[in-house]
């Protein structure tokens, strides 16, 4: 995102492979985009907090995001996912089909054809829900630091 309106990227990329195949291929695509907008801050979700169950593979490659995010000098903020439900929804127990909703309505030209339909208990997550984690991150980072500079 730029500033607080833009949404100047809006993809996912996908690793394929093992493991470890997967996590060199996400950094090394991480690296190009880093490279391409040279942003000033990486957001991504506390892995580490409570109640998050990620599995360790990703636990891995988000440290490892951020080492090659500090390793270039860009800030890494952290947001855990109670955190982010409530600076976005007011509720930290809202869901994550509530966070897309309200996104996809507060950037209708980017995100609204790519909103997926709510998922039955018995089915995966869409694929498409990870751009709104992404959205979600970048858009709480901001609302917090607004409700500081108040």
């Amino acid at each position: 995102m730029e500033g607080e309106k833009t949404i100047i990227e809006c993809a996912t990329r996908v690793a394929d492979g093992n493991e470890k195949d997967k996590n060199a291929q996400s950094v090394t695509k991480l690296k190009k985009l880093l490279d391409s907008y040279q942003p000033g801050v990486v957001v991504l979700q506390d892995m580490e907090a409570k109640g998050s169950r990620r599995a360790p593979r990703i636990k891995k490659l988000n440290r490892q995001i951020k080492a090659v995010a500090e390793k270039r000098k860009i800030q890494v903020k952290l947001i855990s996912g109670t955190q982010m439900r409530n600076v976005l929804l007011g509720n930290p127990k809202g869901t994550k089909q509530e966070m897309a909703e309200m996104l996809a309505a507060q950037f209708p030209d980017e995100l609204a054809s790519r909103l997926p339909p709510k998922r039955k208990a018995w089915d995966s997550e869409d694929d498409r829900m990870d751009i709104f984690d992404a959205v979600a991150l970048a858009v709480a980072l901001r609302l917090k630091q607004a409700k500081r500079q108040i």
